[in-house]
């Protein structure tokens, strides 16, 4: 197997134009399991670490390899809430928003905050660069839109974030734990909201109809939570698996996004 270790942007793009079916690593807390249990053999690895175009955060953009350690302290309450779920605190010094996007498993704890304020995905290669919105970057479970010698250089944020927002999870134990399903919820001044569920689909998914229900000026009452809950409960598209039955699923689903629901309301 052969490591290469770039040092800049260009480098590393140039490196993927020689290597198109190279495997890359950042924080290698997915790539890495794979390894241990045989299941990936890469022939050519490009570290990433080293590049630090990767690790730029601002306002408007997160570098892909924005470890999410320090995505613990954003000032956007989402961000930080759903950073601190993640793993233990050597995985979240390791673990990017990049590795997200770039498994692309319906549980990425990233991508319904992501999906929540419509990010873009820019992806980088030696002929220029591509954005995508995000739906059209996630096109299923574990899959992606990226091409052969692209690498997802970050992501763009809307100008206009939302000023309340929550994420919460729930899974089989407190801590250190994968997703059974995932909520992210948003809502603008103007009482825009958004409402983004994870593990519960074949890629991350908007909750149109519980969304429209719930976008009004006015802060929606009890009543019109437990209906937007429920219709979250009847849209979501779960299957059982190994972690968690559909049945179950859809239950959390509803009780999950009233929850997160309330929580922006009292924020």
């Amino acid at each position: 197997m052969d490591v290469l270790r770039p040092t800049g942007l260009d480098e590393a793009l140039d490196a993927l134009a020689a290597h198109p079916d190279a495997t890359l690593l950042a924080g290698g807390t997915d790539l890495m399991v794979q390894v241990n249990l045989a299941h990936l053999r890469p022939d050519v690895v490009i570290g990433l670490r080293r590049v630090p175009e990767l690790t730029e955060w601002t306002d408007s953009f997160i570098g892909s390899g924005v470890t999410y350690r320090r995505l613990e302290h954003s000032s956007l309450p989402a961000l930080a809430q759903l950073a601190r779920t993640v793993g233990s605190p050597q995985i979240r010094a390791a673990g990017t928003i990049g590795g997200n996007l770039g498994t692309a498993s319906p549980a990425g704890d990233a991508l319904p905050f992501l999906a929540a304020i419509d990010a873009t995905v820019v992806l980088a290669s030696t002929i220029g660069t591509r954005r995508l919105p995000w739906h059209e970057f996630l096109v299923g479970p574990k899959r992606n839109a990226l091409l052969p010698g692209e690498l997802i250089l970050g992501v763009e944020l809307p100008t206009d974030l939302p000023v309340r927002s929550a994420f919460a999870k729930i899974g089989v134990r407190q801590a250190m734990v994968i997703a059974v399903v995932s909520c992210c919820v948003t809502r603008t001044e103007a009482g825009k909201t958004a409402v983004a569920m994870g593990a519960v689909g074949p890629t991350v998914l908007r909750m149109d109809r519980a969304e429209a229900l719930l976008s009004t000026p006015e802060a929606p009452d009890h009543e019109t939570v437990v209906r937007a809950a429920s219709l979250v409960a009847e849209d979501v598209m779960p299957i059982t698996d190994h972690r968690s039955t559909a049945e179950y699923r859809r239950h959390a689903s509803g009780v999950l996004a009233r929850r997160t629901v309330t929580r922006v309301l009292a924020a």
